[in-house]
This record gives C-alpha cells, sequence and structure tokens, in this order.
C-alpha cells in the first residue's frame, strides 16, 4: 500500500490553524512586546545626540587684494581639502586637549563628520556624542581649531563660523514607542510561522473531509464525542 501524502494547506486550514493556536499566537507575541519593551527602556543604547556648526573658508590670491571668480572656484575645489584636514590629528589633537577628552584623534573622528555644502565654500562640521553639551563643544573647538590653523597650512585669507553649534535638545533617535511596537510585530510574525510548524508536524485526522482527501473514499458516518464516555 502506497504511503498516504498529505495535501497542501489551504487557505481554510490557515484560518482553522490560526483559531485553534489563538492563544499560542498571543502568548508568544506578549512574550515578546514585554520582553522587548524591558529591553528598550532599561537595557537599550543610551541617546545620542548631534550638533552642527557651518564654517566659511576664503581662498587668498597670490599677488591681488581683490577676489576673482578664479579665486572663488580654486577655493570651492579646496574644500576638498580642507574636509580632509579638518579630520586630520592636526586639527583633532588640540581639540582633545582642550577640552580633555578621553579619547584618541581616531575614536574622536568616527563620532564626526564634514562635508562641504553643495558646490559652495561652506563646510559643515557634524558631532554626536551621548551627552548633549559635549557634541555641541567639540563641534565649536574644531571649528575654532580649524580657523586658527588653517592659515598656517594652506592660503587662506579667513575662515568665520556662520552657525555655531548649539545644544540639541532632542537626541538622534528617541522613538522608542516604533522600537517596541517592532518588536511587537516580529513577536507575532514568530508565533504565527510556529503555528505553522505544529500544524505541519501535527499528523492526525481533523476532519471528515481530510478522511476523505487521504483515504480516497467517502466518509459513511461520524461518531460524536460524548462527555459520558471515560
Amino acid at each position: 500500500m502506497e504511503e498516504m501524502q498529505y495535501q497542501e494547506m489551504t487557505l481554510e486550514d490557515i484560518f482553522r490553524a490560526l483559531k485553534k493556536r489563538w492563544l499560542l499566537i498571543v502568548s508568544v507575541t506578549l512574550m515578546c512586546l514585554i520582553g522587548g519593551s524591558i529591553f528598550v527602556l532599561f537595557f537599550g543604547p543610551e541617546p545620542v545626540y548631534q550638533a552642527s556648526t557651518t564654517v566659511l573658508v576664503n581662498y587668498r590670491a597670490e599677488e591681488t587684494n581683490k577676489l576673482t571668480q578664479s579665486d572663488l572656484t580654486t577655493s570651492q575645489k579646496l574644500v576638498a581639502t580642507y574636509t580632509e584636514i579638518i579630520k586630520s590629528a592636526t586639527i583633532l589633537e588640540p581639540v582633545i586637549k582642550a577640552l580633555d577628552l578621553d579619547m584618541t584623534a581616531d575614536e574622536l573622528l568616527k563620532n564626526i563628520g564634514v562635508a562641504k555644502v553643495n558646490d559652495t565654500e561652506i563646510i559643515k562640521i557634524t558631532v554626536k556624542n551621548e551627552d548633549a553639551e559635549l557634541s555641541r563643544d567639540i563641534a565649536n573647538t574644531i571649528a575654532n581649531v580649524f580657523s586658527k590653523e588653517i592659515s598656517k597650512i594652506m592660503k587662506v585669507d579667513s575662515t568665520s563660523t556662520l552657525d555655531v553649534a548649539k545644544t540639541p535638545m532632542t537626541p538622534l533617535s528617541q522613538n522608542k514607542i516604533t522600537k517596541i511596537a517592532i518588536v511587537g510585530i516580529l513577536g507575532m510574525m514568530i508565533s504565527v510561522g510556529l503555528v505553522f510548524v505544529l500544524e505541519y508536524l501535527d499528523r492526525t485526522v481533523k476532519t471528515a473531509d481530510e478522511t476523505e482527501k487521504l483515504l480516497g473514499v467517502p466518509v459513511l458516518g461520524v461518531i460524536p464525542k460524548s462527555k459520558d464516555l471515560a
């Protein structure tokens, strides 16, 4: 006799399985939701703050005090060089010393972003830190040190800070509710997947229709359950 093969689950079978094991779905989802909430609220990463400042750099012409279009073009092209100078130890080490930071230049660099603003002579410096006030102080100190050192390194007439970094009031990612909701959704997906696994492993025949599909013969009668049976 050939081994009987079970039919693929129909949409009706899926709804029946979900209805049958709804308590499992709710339980697993709640467990993940509670566990995720505890982790996010009490053991999650510290909030990170970001402060930004912008610096304007002017190129110094060789033999004239007049600023020509050529000088502007040259200055814009040199902004890429300036951004690399800002990220160098020549700038960062004096910043670390001035603020008495307990880190190396490489460690500080990981929390710094430097980029030019479109096709301008403006450089934007952003600093991320778990301390809001410290992120502000680092950004402003970098701008100040850069303004002092750049004229010694390259032909720069002047630098000026356009926007002084202010203390950020809110962290970059503070929406803990969203994170908790994501954990809850993942918990529900896991529980539904578990239901399908249990249904796949369950080889018992549950309905008369399944019996007809498996045996290929009609069901003549169904014996009802009785509470009187031991």
